[in-house]
């Protein structure tokens, strides 16, 4: 099982990704963005932590081909919108040009594809749905809303099933 939950933010996408592995005995759980140094970030990674099984294994990375092929069972993967900043951010590239950074994203990706085409174990992944309403002011926005887009879009075709959570309600595409 390789599934790929989007929704957007606070619309419990994390909860339902979860609790598809609730019944695994071992997840590694990848923690794929950076460490925002601030009360509010900590307190959402916080309650994050809270609410997994002990058993849970944490990595805290962005080179999901690695923490994907190692992992000895299932795997959660929280998720690709704060692993595309972490990579964009570590290679200082977002005033970079957007073919470029497009370039950038999608040779980071090509393995973690790869890797996810035969997991160990069910893979879940978590992901942002961006670019329904608004449309962003700042170039470094519209660049990430960009990125994000096509990112789901080549993992949405590796994987089996999608599910769009909404509200707290999932909907199977």
């Amino acid at each position: 099982m390789r599934v790929l939950v989007t929704g957007g933010v606070r619309s419990g996408k994390s909860l339902h990704a979860e609790g598809l592995l609730a019944d695994q005995p071992a997840v590694r759980y990848v923690a794929a963005g950076p460490a925002y140094d601030d009360a509010d970030w900590q307190a959402r990674v916080s309650a994050h932590q809270e609410r997994r099984p002990a058993h849970w294994e944490t990595v805290e990375t962005s080179t999901l081909d690695a923490a994907l092929s190692s992992a000895p069972g299932a795997v959660i993967v929280e998720c690709l919108g704060t692993w595309i900043n972490a990579i964009v951010d570590d290679a200082g590239l977002w005033e970079a040009p957007s073919d470029e950074v497009t370039d950038f994203v999608a040779g980071r990706l090509s393995p973690v594809l790869d890797a996810l085409a035969s997991p160990s174990g069910p893979v879940v992944l978590v992901t942002n749905e961006v670019g329904l309403g608004v449309v962003p002011e700042h170039r470094s926005g519209r660049l990430f809303r960009d990125l994000l887009g096509t990112v789901n879009l080549r993992v949405a075709a590796s994987v089996d099933e999608v599910h769009l959570v909404v509200a707290g309600r999932v909907l199977r595409l």
